[in-house]
């Protein structure tokens, strides 16, 4: 799943920024537990969305020598302190919030500006939603969302959209709590509301961290990726046998991929050096997204041997396809 994120991570830093503002006015303004923690909750997202577009502009630099596979994981690595930062500010705060406020709880002053505020929020909110979840709906093709969210390797484009969705469902929770503490005259629901929120946050930034953390210490690309690059090397008239590719994603759009293959026996070094340079051309033609391609002669033997060792007895434990005797050429 790829796309351009940017969009809707400015639309996102657009509008959390006038949320912020309105909804800290009014927790000033009102006193209300819940408003002030769904302030907290705007600025750590207006915060988050400068750490994505940092991490996506870091990102985009060149490889050097220090760093020969770029900087593309630069991202997911931005992507997880936006996680935590969710988990530790936001719902921290809000649930501090929600117990201070139940232990000494007070009346809401003019819950109509609350009332406000919040449409206002949500109306911002709303478009901000709408921005990601279109472009996060044009990526996903036919699968589910919770599926798409999984193979996703574009965090900044689910980080928005979940922040989004749950930002949204915290106006509502907000909303319900100061109108329970208004309408019951019971000051304790504005705080019930904070918690609440709080554990919405906390939900939402693990199901980010456990998918940025995933991302970050190494993922491997779309599987049918693999299927494709081994259905194209197997094509070629040199290769008597393609055995496996390992691919891992450096970044939403930059891949490293290595190939095993066994070239024809009446090869020679020169010409096998000179097929591994047109299949590595070529590859790199119709997938720009490999940034990195590494094609290693060797036996069926060896390449068993090898995943054995690195997976385990069974050769499918690497998630990538071998090939067996329906791939191979006939004599």
């Amino acid at each position: 799943m790829k796309g351009n994120s940017n969009p809707a991570v400015y639309a996102a830093l657009i509008g959390n920024i006038l949320v912020a503002i309105t909804k800290a006015a009014a927790a000033l303004w009102t006193g209300s537990s819940a408003m002030l923690s769904e302030a907290v909750h705007s600025v750590v997202d207006t915060g988050n969305e400068v750490l994505l577009l940092h991490g996506m502009r870091r990102a985009r630099r060149r490889p050097d020598v220090g760093h020969p596979l770029g900087y593309g994981r630069e991202l997911y690595f931005w992507s997880f302190i936006v996680a935590l930062l969710v988990f530790a500010l936001g719902a921290g705060v809000s649930i501090f919030q929600g117990i201070r406020h139940i232990l000494n709880p007070q009346p809401i002053e003019d819950p109509v500006v609350s009332y406000i505020v919040l449409g206002l929020a949500a109306v911002f909110e709303g478009g901000s939603w709408w921005v990601s979840f279109r472009q996060f709906n044009a990526v996903r093709g036919e699968l589910s969302f919770y599926r798409a969210f999984r193979r996703s390797k574009d965090p900044p484009t689910f980080v928005v959209l979940f922040e989004d969705t749950a930002a949204l469902a915290g106006i509502a929770i907000a909303a319900l709590g100061i109108l329970a503490a208004t309408q019951l005259n019971e000051p304790i629901y504005d705080g019930i509301a904070s918690i609440l929120i709080g554990l919405l946050l906390a939900a939402v930034a693990v199901l980010l961290a456990r998918e940025s953390k995933s991302l970050l210490i190494g993922e491997r690309a779309d599987p049918r990726l693999a299927d494709e690059i081994l259905a194209m090397v197997a094509a070629e008239s040199c290769v008597q046998q393609a055995f496996g590719v390992l691919s891992m994603q450096l970044a939403p759009d930059q891949i490293a991929v290595a190939i095993s293959l066994k070239f024809q026996d009446e090869l020679r070094t020169p010409e096998i050096e000179q097929k591994i340079y047109d299949l590595e051309n070529r590859l790199r033609a119709e997938r720009p997204e490999i940034v990195a391609l590494f094609v290693k002669p060797q036996t069926e033997r060896a390449y068993r041997e090898l995943v054995r060792r690195r997976f385990g007895d069974s050769p499918s434990a690497s998630g990538q396809p071998m090939t067996d005797d329906r791939d191979r050429k006939p004599n």
